[in-house]
């Protein structure tokens, strides 16, 4: 494929506002994991939770999309520029050329679970409650369109943890069909009971900082995030989009295939699009939930495909697994890799699973890098892995 350019992105995480706020974490290796303060704090568990948001309603012309998800959509839109850069893409091709393209796994379900809550005594839901504008998968690319004043081509991919990863894929095939110039791509997804409690009664969540790789792993910790990068077919950026690659498990609904067959294909194939050899990666994010099957499964096909050579981490020991937004903020993380020579450690780990082979960093590593691979695995073994390149 064509390399695409990445002239601008950013990330709103529990780790903060801005790029500025995810580079300086990552650097001092300070993760923002807290123990659970969300709704009840019925659970134990620890989250990644961005402050703030209890704080800033939706008004104005879009009030009607006010929910959890949209406002942190709203606050990610505000960071490092990237409203103006958005302006600058619609002055280029024209706001009909640009599409939005973004993931998430539950959108602004939080709304509607709230207001069941406050059913009358008829059980009749609040007046106030809008599907449309907030549990609706589409709301939050909704709301995105319109906020940013554009007018192409819209769509929301909701594939689990895997959806703000594949619409850099899908960016890719609209702008090599010649419908689109460029796409605001990314995911926003934030915290809920649905997924606090359905990944809970999966027995998935750990009642500590997530673990990544370690020996003694328990499971994951849920965050919530937003993401944007603006993807050109054409631009001076020094990040471009070289390859991407799609597979589907069909193996199980919450378990991935034990010897990484999905992943590997995935891998394989963004390699293939960049035209690259295994070899000439120089690093590797990692899905790395710190679920046992998961690490389990994405060390077998690291290794099948690079050996023990290339270096490999796994950021959501920072920021919490983002589910629908995790694809975004890890290919972001490995912008700031490519940008700044920073390969971040494997947070909360300190003694890797024995039997796992891959390179897994457990401290930051100061290198060069040229090209970087992101992997994300969705529930239910939808794959997909990106090469990105300087």
């Amino acid at each position: 494929m064509n390399p695409l350019a990445i002239s601008a992105y950013t990330a709103t995480t529990a780790l903060g506002r801005g790029n500025a706020a995810l580079l300086d974490a990552l650097r001092r290796g300070k993760g923002g994991l807290k123990a659970n303060d969300f709704d009840r704090a019925e659970l134990r568990a620890w989250i990644g939770r961005v402050g703030g948001l209890e704080d800033a309603p939706i008004g104005g012309a879009l009030a009607e999309f006010d929910c959890r998800n949209n406002r942190l959509a709203q606050i990610g839109l505000a960071q490092d520029g990237f409203k103006d850069a958005v302006s600058k893409a619609i002055n280029r091709y024209g706001a009909k050329r640009v599409a939005v393209l973004l993931g998430t796994s539950t959108s602004g379900i939080l709304r509607t679970e709230l207001a069941y809550r406050q059913r009358d005594a008829e059980g009749n839901l609040p007046r106030d409650l809008h599907y449309r504008h907030a549990q609706n998968l589409y709301s939050i690319t909704d709301f995105v369109r319109r906020a940013l004043a554009l007018e192409g081509p819209a769509m929301t991919i909701s594939t689990a943890c895997s959806s703000s990863a594949k619409v850099f894929a899908s960016a890719a095939r609209y702008i090599e069909a010649g419908i689109i110039d460029a796409a605001v791509v990314g995911g926003v997804d934030s915290l809920c009971l649905t997924t606090m409690h359905g990944f809970t009664s999966l027995q998935l969540v750990s009642d500590e900082p997530c673990r990544p790789f370690d020996a003694a792993r328990k499971g994951m910790s849920i965050g919530e995030a937003a993401g944007f990068a603006l993807v050109e077919k054409i631009g001076s950026s020094s990040i471009a989009l070289l390859g991407y690659g799609e597979s589907s498990d069909a193996y199980h609904m919450s378990t991935p295939q034990p010897d990484g067959e999905g992943a590997l294909g995935a891998m394989q194939q963004a390699l293939t699009r960049a035209g690259l050899e295994p070899g000439e990666i120089d690093y590797v994010n990692a899905h790395g939930t710190a679920t046992p099957a998961n690490d389990r499964a994405e060390d077998r096909a690291l290794v099948r495909l690079f050996g023990m050579r290339v270096p490999v981490s796994s950021t959501k020991g920072f920021t919490g697994h983002t589910l629908g937004a995790a694809g975004i903020v890890e290919a972001i993380v490995c912008f700031l890799a490519l940008e700044h020579g920073l390969l971040p450690a494997t947070l909360n780990s300190s003694a890797i699973e024995p039997g796992l082979e891959s390179n897994v960093l457990l401290e930051n590593r100061a290198a060069q890098v040229r090209r970087a691979l992101s992997n994300s695995f969705g529930f239910g073994g939808s794959n997909c892995s990106l090469v990105f390149g300087a």
